[in-house]
């Protein structure tokens, strides 16, 4: 809530000596400690701390094959954390999405098609083909979002909301490259 409430470097200060606080009581492969790693993580990403934010979702993410398995649903929300991370300190849009099409066939092997964490790796991923170029493929990820969306979620849920307007960005810049492609000609 502190991080929410604006000051992320108090809640990474604060998430840090929880951890320091729950690793000698319930040990550092406790689950609880896991999940207190992980968000101490990403409240250190909001803080502006990316690198080290990247640093300790990796040492986090081997703790957790190592603990949970591969399968696990922390373990792949970390591995989700991780690629967005690394997407924030600079690796090449085309590196995430490789990234980001492994992580979600095991997502959908493991929770599902329609699983909220599944959504979201659907939605970055849209994101990022955009970003790597493609904008026709994220219009294309984007129109099957929106359809499995409307169908689970309905039309009023915001996230349906947020689709729509990725929606209609990418779909002009899908327009503006035609139209670029045209006076070309």
């Amino acid at each position: 809530m502190q991080g929410e409430a604006g000051d992320a470097a108090g809640a990474v200060a604060r998430l840090a000596e929880l951890v320091d606080d729950m690793t000698p009581v319930l040990g550092s492969d406790h689950p609880y400690t896991l999940i207190a790693r992980m968000n101490l993580a990403s409240m250190q990403g909001e803080a502006g701390d990316a690198a080290g934010a990247v640093a300790r979702l990796g040492e986090l993410l081997d703790d957790m094959l190592r603990v949970l398995g591969r399968d696990h649903p922390a373990t792949l929300f970390a591995r989700l954390n991780l690629i967005l991370g690394r997407e924030q300190t600079g690796d090449e849009p085309g590196v995430v999405v490789t990234d980001l099409v492994a992580l979600l066939a095991d997502q959908v092997r493991v929770l599902g098609l329609y699983h909220p964490d599944t959504f979201a790796t659907r939605h970055n991923l849209a994101v990022c083909r955009g970003e790597a170029g493609d904008a026709a493929g994220a219009v294309a990820a984007f129109e099957e979002l929106l359809s499995d969306h409307l169908r689970e979620l309905g039309s009023d849920h915001p996230e349906t909301a947020t689709i729509r307007g990725h929606l209609t960005y990418w779909n002009e810049r899908v327009a503006e490259g035609d139209a670029h492609q045209s006076t070309d000609l």
